[in-house]
């Protein structure tokens, strides 16, 4: 293996490092740019303290442009934007898929129970790659591919490594990205069984800073 140099400072040390294991899968590459690690995020300060090569911004509640431009303006690195799909769905979600098209989002991700014909709807609309999220083995994985779906993202839990078997099972081309839990083990069992990149939660601001906090206190 080729030795990679590497640079730092006393200043940007501190990072949310996403586990090295992740180099292991084969990646997404979109517009030319090699995507293996998703950072699931909106944090902005975490967003841009991190070594992740993108970053799935989703969140529970309304999507709203303000908070897409928001993350966008502020990353130094690819954004996958949240539109909807469950209570915001239809023309809304459309009009924000566009929107976030627009404002430089290299991606978009639809909620589970987004419906088909929305899949078709985005692909009509928009010129990046549109993802959805799949929870379950019962999910319409059939019916998402013949709408045009682009990526999948598993979040399974402890049935994300039967999940991507099924896709697999189905259709071994289409794009896969999926949570791989806390450990190595988890992680390279989702690479195995047929994930192309892997989306990592970040600790929160405040279990990070506890552990800042708690060295100051010893100091």
């Amino acid at each position: 293996m080729k030795k990679i140099p590497a640079f730092g400072s006393k200043l940007r040390k501190n990072i949310v490092a996403v586990p090295e294991i992740i180099d292991e899968c084969s990646g997404i590459r979109v517009f030319g740019q090699l995507l293996k690690s998703f950072l699931f995020s909106t944090d902005v300060a975490i967003i841009r303290n991190t070594n992740a090569n993108a970053i799935i911004a989703v969140y529970p509640f309304t999507p709203q442009p303000t908070i897409s431009n928001a993350l966008i303006l502020a990353a130094d690195k690819p954004i996958f934007c949240g539109v909807g799909g469950g209570i915001t769905t239809g023309n809304r979600s459309v009009e924000l898929a566009v929107h976030a098209d627009f404002q430089g989002a290299l991606g978009v991700v639809l909620n589970k129970p987004a419906p088909n014909d929305l899949i078709r709807q985005l692909k009509d609309r928009i010129d990046i790659p549109v993802t959805i999220t799949i929870v379950s083995e019962k999910d319409d994985i059939k019916g998402r591919i013949k709408a045009g779906i682009d990526i999948f993202n598993v979040s399974g839990a402890g049935k994300t490594t039967d999940i991507i078997k099924r896709i697999r099972d189905i259709n071994d081309e289409v794009a896969i990205i999926a949570t791989g839990g806390k450990t190595d083990e988890s992680i390279l069992a989702a690479i195995e069984a047929g994930a192309n990149a892997i989306s990592y939660t970040p600790p929160s601001t405040g279990e990070l800073f506890k552990v800042i906090m708690d060295r100051y206190r010893n100091e």
